[in-house]
């Protein structure tokens, strides 16, 4: 994840020198404004990678000396079908409703919202790994 975090590093950097520049020889602050947010989320990819880099240490991927068999195995638990993505959708069309019809309605799809948001976190928030980490 090293080499990741450093590509994405890049990428924040280019953005920053772009707006830099588009900023200030551009006068428009709608594309400055685009292009500080991208590099902030560049930044965001970056500081993620490289956290996960010092937390779980080199991967197989990142060395020249593995071999196929050190990445099998089970990668991490994906959970089985569950309902609350639905709930997060039909919140969001709430809404984007809302919007159109009125304040009570976007309020009320921000619930919805919150809602399905909160248990598709925690579902399996009390779960056992069956594996030691």
């Amino acid at each position: 994840m090293k080499t990741e975090a450093l590509l994405f590093a890049g990428v924040a950097g280019f953005f920053a020198i772009t707006a830099g520049f588009y900023g200030r020889y551009g006068h428009d602050p709608a594309g400055t404004s685009v292009l500080i947010v991208a590099c902030l989320m560049a930044a965001l990819v970056a500081f993620f990678l490289a956290v996960q880099y010092r937390r779980r240490g080199r991967r197989a991927q990142d060395r020249r000396d593995a071999e196929v068999a050190d990445t099998a195995g089970p990668l991490d638990f994906f959970p089985p079908a569950s309902p609350w993505p639905l709930v997060v959708a039909a919140g969001f069309t709430v809404i984007a409703l809302g919007v159109v019809f009125g304040l009570w309605l976007a309020l009320l799809g921000a619930g919805v919202l919150a809602l399905g948001v909160f248990e598709m976190v925690f579902q399996y928030a009390g779960r056992q790994d069956r594996q030691d980490r």
